[in-house]
């Protein structure tokens, strides 16, 4: 099975991501893609070479970065699921809208004209605030699935949340066989 492995810039959560990449390549064939942001910020957590080059030497192909790279997915049915890991607050705005601007966005509208599950692990610190809406409106879509996810830091951060990154698996499992993993929040 192929699987596309979509990186967004929430840079803080990547420790914990590029391990689950990692793990899944036990089982299948993984694709990296990169957001716009993941692809040329560098934050205090690495660099942008230094993500891009550890997400190639995971998956043995270097991360998609252009729209042009990822707008054939869709007609090629290059994936059985593609997961968004972690999902911005920037990026579910722009699911929940149709915006399909950038790699992320443009590999999730290219994946799912094939009704193919898209596995969305939050990572927002307006989760409970502005993009409460936007997780809203993925939820009752189909073909979107999520990762359980939670309050990360309830007294200093009260509307961030994050997905629990370890139930990626379980949830992609699950995102296969048409079924939300539940509970979704944690």
């Amino acid at each position: 099975m192929n699987v596309g492995f979509a990186m967004c810039g929430s840079f803080c959560t990547y420790a914990s991501v590029f391990p689950v990449m990692e793990l899944l390549t036990r089982d299948y064939r993984v694709t990296p893609i990169f957001s716009i942001a993941s692809n040329c910020i560098d934050s205090r957590f690495g660099s942008a070479p230094e993500h891009r080059t550890l997400a190639e030497e995971i998956c043995g192909t270097p991360p998609l970065t252009t729209i042009d790279q990822v707008e054939p997915i869709g007609p090629k049915k290059l994936f059985d699921a593609l997961i968004i890991a972690p999902c911005t607050g920037n990026t579910l705005a722009k699911l929940a809208h149709g915006i399909a601007d950038g790699p992320v966005t443009m590999a999730a509208k290219s994946h799912l004209r094939n009704e193919r599950p898209v596995v969305v692990a939050v990572s927002t610190n307006d989760a409970l605030a502005g993009a409460a809406e936007n997780i809203g409106r993925l939820l009752v879509r189909k073909h979107y699935y999520f990762v359980p996810f939670g309050q990360d830091d309830a007294r200093n951060k009260p509307t961030s949340m994050v997905a629990d990154f370890t139930k990626i698996p379980q949830t992609l499992e699950a995102a296969l066989e048409g079924r939300q993993i539940q509970p979704i929040l944690l």
